[in-house]
């Protein structure tokens, strides 16, 4: 069973939100958009999950060869940590959800601008504007050195 890179939100059937001229910035129709997206995307993560049990539960052979038994638990590990990311992702994605119910989504925790329906289209749970997001970046790069 491939591994999915779920690291990039990327939705098929996705439709870019189109801003009408004097809209208020997320305003109710932008809200309902986001939500969509997010909803979407965190199901498709559960079903990705619950595939994985699926697969670990009647794909589980005791091979007699040790290189065989090593592969498949090095497969098995590799998509626990794939959905222990997805996991994480999930709790991510419903604080994201709560931000939207409070009316405090697409605004930078940082600086409080807009953080723009592109970026958060490209990231859903983006929660900083591109220029803070690229500070931080910076700085962690600094720190890491």
């Amino acid at each position: 069973m491939p591994v999915k890179d779920t690291t990039d939100f990327a939705q098929s059937g996705f439709t870019p939100y189109k801003v009408k001229k004097g809209e208020e910035y997320m305003g109710t129709d932008m809200k309902v958009h986001f939500k969509a997206i997010l909803n979407s995307w965190k199901q498709e993560l559960m079903q990705e999950a619950d595939r994985t049990k699926v697969h670990m539960q009647t794909d589980a052979e005791n091979y007699a060869d040790p290189n065989d038994r090593a592969s498949q638990e090095e497969e098995f590990s590799l998509e626990l940590r794939t959905r222990d990311r997805e996991r994480k992702l999930i709790r991510k994605i419903d604080k994201t959800l709560e931000l939207i119910e409070n009316d405090d989504y697409g605004y930078c925790e940082a600086c409080g601008i807009e953080v723009g329906v592109r970026r958060l289209e490209a990231r859903p749970t983006a929660d900083q504007c591109i220029d803070c997001k690229t500070l931080a970046e910076i700085k962690e790069r600094q720190i890491g050195k």
